[in-house]
């Protein structure tokens, strides 16, 4: 067997892995938060009896295993096979959602799916080539360049427009405020991910990186940006449906990923047409 197309294999494999995981942990966390939610606040409310639910545990775990699956396959293959995979993870959450939780998924939701699938794939179908980093200390450089630190700086103000004057108000009724919160933190934390990854990467290869101050700033950033996703997500998932949050989601987050690595990488999507 071809060492390109068993590595391609693997890859394909371990995406799939990745989403069945991923979405089922949507279903996983969301009975975790109604458990909690009969027996105390709820997490819309403040409430963090989740933590104290093994269910809610149980699909942390299983998101955890999902990114970890994620994170390899792009070791093994490309991006244009990997990525558009990532879109499975809301077929599996609304079919779920449909059958365990008795959310029912209407022609507009079956339309949402359908649509995130078709997008994301031409989008990563027509996407420029992926700059290559071989440092913790290049990808620093790009993040402290200008435009990045105003994107930065643009999010964290939206966010804390979101947090402390919209959620209060809207949180309860709209949708886009907490998926809002989640989506443009995410878009922070895979750009601190992708230089975390590359310090393991070239610890493992025998350049230590665990001394450099750059990767811990990463790590700190990562740890923050993906507590304050978690919090607001779980916030989401109790409120709303899993067949609505996880669509939504998905859309939203891709796209601030796509418009955050095009600023740092300062390279623009090509044009499907």
């Amino acid at each position: 067997m071809d060492a390109s197309f068993s590595d391609n294999l693997k890859g394909f494999i371990l995406a799939v892995v990745s989403s069945v995981f991923i979405g089922s942990s949507f279903i996983i966390k969301k009975k975790g938060l109604q458990r909690a939610a009969a027996s105390g606040a709820p997490a819309s409310s403040g409430g963090y009896g989740y933590l104290l639910e093994p269910l809610w545990w149980i699909g942390m775990v299983t998101m955890i295993v999902g990114e970890i699956a994620n994170f390899v396959a792009y070791i093994f293959a490309p991006a244009v096979l990997v990525t558009p995979l990532g879109a499975l993870s809301i077929i599996v959450s609304a079919v779920l959602a449909h059958f365990l939780l008795k959310e029912k998924l209407r022609k507009m939701g079956i339309q949402g799916c359908v649509l995130c699938i078709v997008g994301s794939t031409l989008i990563v179908l027509h996407a420029p080539s992926e700059h290559s980093l071989s440092s913790v200390e290049e990808i620093w450089e790009l993040a402290t360049q200008p435009a990045f630190l105003l994107y930065t700086a643009s999010a964290i103000a939206v966010v804390l427009v979101l947090v402390l004057y919209c959620e209060p108000r809207y949180g309860l009724t709209n949708i886009m405020v907490y998926i809002g919160i989640c989506s443009i933190i995410g878009s922070l934390t895979v750009m601190s991910i992708k230089a975390i990854g590359i310090a393991i990467k070239l610890t493992l290869e025998g350049s230590s990186q665990v001394a450099d101050f750059q990767t811990w700033v990463f790590a700190m950033v990562a740890i923050t940006c993906i507590i304050t996703q978690l919090n607001y997500l779980n916030k989401a998932l109790d409120t709303f449906n899993t067949a609505v949050v996880s669509p939504i989601y998905y859309a939203l987050f891709t796209s601030f990923t796509i418009l955050a690595s095009a600023i740092m990488f300062k390279v623009l999507p090509c044009s499907i047409y």
